[in-house]
């Protein structure tokens, strides 16, 4: 009989009622072991790099902290662990947002279980899964299948130039989130999305790119 591989987990989500129906479930699979949990961005990172454990399921949204923010801290201090994504936005800047921070997976909340066990095995044994709403948004943006909106950076979505254009005209988080009709933690993942994109590492750097391009130099209400 073929022996099934071990794989250690930890769960990062800080909603408790997810991590225990989701060590619940995971325990009653052959071969995983929930050794951490972790509610915040903080903790996942401390546990994470104090277990070592083979995958963690990582949340995005993570009340004050960001899920993509863990992800780069985990993967400075414990390489090779797998992080698979399990959260409720499935939009393409959270997806790719998150594969480029080291994610090697990445699931909707209210996947079925045996979706579940076969991307956490993928990811314990190095590989790459995306569920499936998931892969079809990865597709359409890999393949362009987005219609092109024309003009500079055409790698962004109609939402993502839209927070470019408020950031590079001075614009705090909190007041492109009232011109946009958005909570302060969705612009904040759109800016994460455009710094990726756009290949810079700050605000500053990220204002000086658009500028240079022509967005943001009107003064447009």
């Amino acid at each position: 009989m073929t022996e099934i591989p071990q794989v250690r987990l930890v769960i990062v989500d800080d909603h408790p009622t997810f991590r225990i129906g989701m060590a619940a479930l995971l325990s009653e699979i052959e071969g995983f072991e929930v050794i951490g949990e972790a509610a915040s961005q903080e903790e996942a990172v401390r546990v994470v790099v104090e277990s070592r454990p083979d995958v963690v399921i990582m949340d995005l949204d993570l009340g004050g902290g960001s899920g993509v923010d863990a992800t780069r801290d985990i993967l400075r201090g414990a390489p090779g662990t797998g992080i698979l994504v399990v959260t409720m936005s499935g939009d393409d800047h959270a997806v790719f947002t998150a594969m480029r921070a080291g994610a090697r997976g990445y699931l909707l909340k209210g996947a079925e279980p045996a979706d579940i066990e076969r991307s956490i095995r993928a990811v314990a044994a190095g590989g790459v899964t995306l569920g499936p709403e998931v892969a079809d948004v990865a597709v359409s943006y890999l393949t362009g299948a987005r219609t092109a909106t024309g003009g500079p950076f055409q790698e962004l979505t109609e939402r993502e130039r839209e927070v470019l254009e408020l950031v590079a005209r001075g614009h705090d988080n909190t007041a492109i989130a009232q011109a946009l009709v958005l909570t302060p933690k969705t612009v904040r993942n759109y800016v994460y999305a455009v710094f990726t994109k756009l290949d810079v590492n700050d605000r500053a750097a990220l204002v000086v790119k658009a500028r240079e391009a022509g967005i943001g130099l009107t003064n447009r209400p």
